[in-house]
């Protein structure tokens, strides 16, 4: 890939941080960042641009203000219908997670709304979630299925995540969930409910629709012996795991995913040490989700003195859902991190870059070095811990993803 100028865009910027290393937040003051066709050409102080800027680019920009890799959100369930607003009411007016269950609601409310959707009207309505992600500085998104729970509708979801990658020109990773939750059909027989659902999982990957597959491996959920036979059918069709895991209980879910190499393990507030060794011995990527932590009024903290002490790379992702944490902001979720888990900016900044893009396979993205995606943005701010200090408001700038802007 050609480096050298003259470039597509060249931005001069006060401050870049550019992630690259192992610690800190890489800070080029004075910096400049350019690219060409998609992919950074330099990155780093002003003062060693091999000659006057102008001459250097088709497109020169001169902002003020701090540039950072582009974020990436790594779990999401932004594909769906309808909302559950009313049911967020009436926990707050008393009513258990029992009581709305009864009266038709929870997961399976949302599952009739999206059976009931057309493919477009799913679109329309998923598109303005994405939209929103986008306008805080994602230009990486993971998006699951796990609302249609037959082969029709989660078909019909992983069509539209794609979809919404064309549309909003960023990338969508793909995650077939079908193992979320047991549909009214498959009642009382959830074996049955995971063969079918193995079944559609070799179907849609022959269509090109499923990055990875993911499971919800929970007393509510499916069990560890269930959540086994779905990995093993995506490893035999080569595609990588993820689990959400010891959300509500330790059933060894983090182990679990780390025995198939996974990618990531996610939620882990139950995940004992035996499941974090288990993490650093594969590699795979811990992902904090402090909005369903925050919309649920959680107290049990996921093990994040063992994930550091083991050297864990910890990923903090929206969880954009309908029910547990319908959150619009990655990094609100930042700020969420470092409130609730403690986290440091930093620490929820890699979160949202480095260790995301890990989480989600991706090597060419979330550091600011020359060779990899130009994917960048700018922001309305002097210091990386701003991006977490501030409680809302609009920060972006601008932001770029394989050097085309998207914001």
């Amino acid at each position: 890939m050609p480096l050298d100028a003259p470039w597509d865009g060249l931005l001069l910027a006060p401050w870049l941080a550019t992630l690259d290393g192992d610690a800190g937040y890489g800070l080029v003051e004075d910096g400049a960042l350019a690219w060409r066709e998609g992919v950074l050409a330099y990155v780093g102080p002003r003062a060693g641009l091999p000659g006057d800027p102008q001459a250097l680019a088709d497109e020169v920009v001169e902002a003020d203000g701090l540039v950072t890799p582009a974020l990436v959100d790594c779990h999401t369930h932004a594909v769906f219908a309808g909302n559950r607003a009313a049911e967020f009411e009436l926990r707050l007016q008393g009513a258990s997670y029992a009581d709305i269950a009864r009266a038709g609601g929870g997961i399976l409310s949302t599952v009739r709304a999206v059976r009931e959707a057309s493919e477009d009207a799913l679109l329309r309505e998923s598109a303005p979630r994405v939209a929103a992600l986008v306008r805080d500085g994602v230009a990486t998104l993971e998006v699951k299925s796990g609302y249609g729970l037959d082969f029709d509708n989660e078909r019909k979801m992983l069509r539209v995540a794609r979809a919404l990658g064309e549309r909003h020109a960023i990338t969508v990773r793909t995650t077939y969930l079908g193992a979320h939750a047991l549909p009214p059909e498959f009642a009382g027989d959830a074996d049955g409910y995971i063969d079918a659902a193995i079944g559609w999982l070799a179907r849609l990957h022959a269509e090109g629709l499923v990055d990875a597959v993911d499971a919800f491996c929970e007393g509510i959920g499916f069990t560890p012996v269930q959540t086994r036979r779905m990995f093993q059918a995506a490893s035999a069709l080569g595609l990588p795991v993820k689990l959400h895991a010891d959300q509500l209980s330790d059933l060894a879910g983090a182990a679990l995913a780390a025995e198939f190499g996974g990618l990531s393990a996610d939620h882990i507030e139950y995940t004992s040490e035996t499941g974090v060794r288990a993490l650093a011995a594969a590699g795979t990527v811990a992902v904090l989700l402090p909005g369903a932590f925050h919309v649920l009024r959680e107290t049990r903290l996921p093990p994040l003195d063992l994930l550091r002490a083991h050297r864990v790379p910890m990923a903090v992702a929206t969880d954009c859902n309908p029910g547990t944490s319908p959150l619009l902001s990655l990094r609100q979720a930042m700020q969420l991190a470092c409130t609730h888990f403690k986290l440091t900016p930093e620490e929820a900044l890699r979160g949202t870059t480095v260790h995301a893009a890990r989480a989600l396979g991706l090597a060419d993205r979330g550091v600011l070095r020359p060779g990899l995606r130009a994917d960048f943005a700018l922001w309305d701010a002097r210091r990386p811990a701003e991006l977490c200090y501030w409680l809302g408001g609009g920060l972006l700038r601008s932001s770029h993803a394989g050097g085309r802007r998207i914001a």
